[in-house]
């Protein structure tokens, strides 16, 4: 890995005391970082995390909030953190979308008064599919604002119920509002084909990898990663909370053979013109 190039890491998730507490205390989340041999996941703050970042390489890492009934990560911290590290964190909305306009307000607020960049959703948290139309005057809102969502698609490691994160839920979402900007965050797995295949089906449908080490992708997501979707995958570990290492998932990219070309557009190049990123 070159630390020259400008990789974006598409979710990092550092966490407060308060936060880390939460996550160990909570029946739903305390055995997440067993399952990922990641025991010191929440105990790793927002400095760590850009020494991680450092370390890996890694140029821009993207930090969002959380709401949901399930779990909480307040938009106010979020900004706190990028604002320390304004060339190194960008800002991504977590708001409650079961607080109907109340939440659509606080999204527009947070895009157009602090600089946020996005909006991110964990639709198991609420118990919802993501084409319920509970969430869709965010989507409408994420148009008007000309922002992306990330959703949190394929199984949940929580202990909350997995068939909300069912890839194939986006194409409705994707059919109704086509010039939404979506990513589909931790690659859909165990239905990666599903994901895949409403990635090509979409223009504005993009995959993440955050969740994923690279080693362990699918056959026929490495090579929609290599061939017809090079445009449509992104780079991201969800380090801390669930990945225990941003240094390790790079050097598994190492391993991936990616041409050149593919790589760059992995590692930043659909990143950057998803979330609009600078080159500089």
């Amino acid at each position: 890995m070159s630390v020259t190039e400008p990789i974006v890491d598409s979710w990092v998730a550092p966490f407060f005391p308060a936060k880390g507490e939460a996550w160990r205390g909570n029946p739903r989340y305390a055995h997440v970082s067993n399952l990922f041999s990641n025991k010191e996941g929440p105990s790793i703050d927002t400095h760590a995390a850009i020494k991680e970042m450092d370390a890996a390489g890694v140029r821009w890492g993207m930090i969002g909030g959380c709401h949901h009934p399930n779990s909480y990560t307040p938009n106010d911290w979020v900004g706190e953190q990028a604002a320390l590290y304004p060339d190194r964190l960008i800002p991504i909305a977590g708001v409650n979308a079961e607080l109907g306009m109340t939440a659509v307000r606080e999204l527009e607020y947070l895009v157009k008064e602090k600089g946020f960049r996005g909006l991110r959703i964990f639709p198991y948290g609420h118990k919802m599919p993501p084409n319920h139309a509970v969430f869709y005057p965010l989507y409408a809102k994420c148009i008007e604002l000309d922002v992306p969502v990330q959703l949190q698609v394929g199984h949940t490691a929580a202990m909350l119920p997995s068939d909300p994160g069912r890839p194939i839920y986006l194409d409705d979402v994707a059919a109704h509002f086509p010039e939404l900007k979506i990513v589909g965050a931790h690659i859909g797995y165990p239905w990666t084909d599903e994901m895949i295949a409403v990635a090509w089906k979409h223009p504005n449908v993009y995959i993440d990898t955050t969740a994923h080490f690279p080693k362990n992708f699918q056959s026929q997501f490495v090579k929609f990663l290599k061939t017809y979707g090079q445009d449509k995958v992104i780079f991201g570990t969800s380090y801390p909370a669930t990945l225990p290492s941003i240094q390790r998932a790079l050097r598994e990219v190492d391993m991936l053979e990616l041409p050149a070309a593919v790589r760059r557009k992995f590692l930043y190049e659909n990143a950057m013109k998803v979330w609009k990123i600078p080159a500089a």
